[in-house]
């Protein structure tokens, strides 16, 4: 299908009836133009509502469970009053019931068996984009624009790492341009849920963090989209966090490379995992602000004109560094850093940064706080043999550290760039605690000591020139 272009729209982009009014107006209007498909988020919260729901059925907290499906329902009933004709609101309302009436059920087993199995969490908390793809199509079609939801478990094929799938982009190809093609054709424009998918069994996944725009990223790529369109309650992709630094900027270009570090490394604009489908297609990327649509956002390429040198800089404040030393010289470095790394993959952590010496084979690396009590205990089952007879020394924590990454593919090759970052670090009197480079050039990461973590990048984001 020619000229397809495929939209995201963010929990904050549908949060309320106000914003689905917004996100179907923007629909409507571009599909006028040409064939659009939209993936859309739960509501803003509602993911959290839900899981909050899940954790109180498996500590048997029936009262909890029962008050927040009430929040559930009332939340998505309020939005179908305000949202539809009268005429429209009986259908709807049915619909919300049944996908409520799922979710009970699911939570209900957990209830009674005080566990939450992976499986069914991922088709429980689905519930949330189900729910909002549902009131977005009722309102397109009240609007005059034909729509249909789509449940992204039909046509999304994945591994089973429930919680984090990848996936399948074969069988997913097949499956979405046979569901999701014949509606295009027929002028019907599909509605689909983000975050999730299905094994090639049937079985309920979700894609973990950020997982409606790899998503929309999956589909873009599968249809062979000309473009995506991601809309999010932000102008673009900036220099800097724009709270943390005033004199921030718009980026109005960036390449696949600098918008996946800048997004691996704090910016909350696109998750990483969301550009890996689009690079062998070349499919362009637009950043945009659903609350500011007449603002042009970033478009993301798969290369630009000239560099420039370092282009953002971004920061991670929720975050803790592990480091670990073999006792003994005749423990090789190597072979207990293999072990960790394996261990941290095994447990599905993410390893933000990793840092090590060359003589006393010490390392650390770096990893979201919400990911450390599960990374020191794989640790600690991976090297239980060597830490209880002291081949290993004690596994060493440091909360009080925040993570500082500058980006350009324009510091490759360019003399002074790092002395200068360091120097405007170090006159702030910041503490650099590890640095690690990649070999392309393209990102400089840096641990400082938390309470000087924003002098540290408000003093970067002016040594370079960022704003300007």
């Amino acid at each position: 299908m020619n000229d397809l272009l495929v939209m995201k729209f963010g929990g904050t982009s549908v949060g309320s009836a106000e914003r689905m009014r917004v996100a179907a107006g923007i629909a409507a209007e571009q599909k006028a133009r040409r064939p659009v498909a939209i993936v859309v988020s739960a509501m803003s919260k509602i993911t959290d509502l839900l899981l909050d729901t899940l954790r109180r059925a498996e500590a048997g907290d029936q009262a909890g469970l029962e008050a927040n499906v009430a929040k559930l329902r009332e939340r998505h009933l309020a939005t179908c009053r305000e949202l539809l004709p009268p005429e429209r609101q009986e259908g709807a309302a049915e619909g919300i019931a049944y996908l409520i009436a799922e979710f009970q059920r699911i939570a209900g087993g957990m209830l009674m068996l005080n566990e939450m199995p992976p499986r069914s969490v991922d088709e429980a908390v689905a519930i949330g984009e189900r729910l909002s793809a549902l009131l977005i199509a009722q309102y397109l079609n009240a609007q005059g624009t034909p729509a249909e939801a789509v449940n992204a478990a039909e046509i999304v094929v994945t591994d089973a790492v429930f919680g984090n799938a990848s996936p399948l982009m074969e069988p997913t190809r097949a499956k979405s341009r046979a569901r999701l093609l014949p509606l295009l054709e027929h002028g019907i424009l599909p509605v689909v849920t983000g975050f999730n998918g299905a094994t090639a069994d049937g079985r309920p996944t979700t894609l973990g963090r950020g997982g409606s725009d790899f998503s929309a990223s999956i589909l873009s790529a599968a249809l062979d989209a000309a473009e995506l369109w991601i809309w999010t309650d932000v102008d673009g992709i900036m220099s800097a966090d724009p709270r943390l630094v005033p004199s921030a900027v718009v980026l109005h270009e960036v390449t696949y490379a600098e918008a996946a570090e800048l997004a691996y490394n704090g910016a909350k604009v696109l998750h990483p995992r969301t550009l890996a489908p689009l690079i062998e297609k070349q499919i362009p990327v637009w950043s945009k602000n659903s609350f500011a649509p007449e603002k042009p956002g970033t478009r993301i390429l798969p290369s630009i004109g000239a560099a420039t040198g370092a282009r953002a800089v971004t920061s991670l404040a929720r975050v803790a560094l592990i480091s670990l030393q073999p006792a003994s010289p005749e423990l090789s470095g190597a072979h207990v850093m293999a072990r960790a790394l394996d261990a941290l993959d095994r447990a599905n952590v993410e390893v933000l940064v990793f840092s090590s010496s060359s003589y006393r084979q010490n390392f650390c690396f770096l990893v979201r706080t919400e990911e450390l009590a599960k990374s020191r205990q794989a640790l600690e089952s991976a090297l239980a043999l060597e830490l209880a007879h002291d081949y290993v020394y004690p596994i060493q924590v440091d909360e009080q550290v925040g993570l500082l990454a500058v980006v350009g593919e324009g510091m490759q090759g360019k003399p002074g760039t790092a002395g200068r970052i360091f120097t405007a670090i170090s006159r702030e009197k910041v503490n650099i605690i590890a640095i690690a480079q990649g070999s392309s050039e393209l990102t400089i990461a840096i641990v400082v000591s938390r309470d000087g973590l924003e002098k540290a990048v408000r003093a970067v984001h002016a040594e370079c020139g960022m704003g300007q």
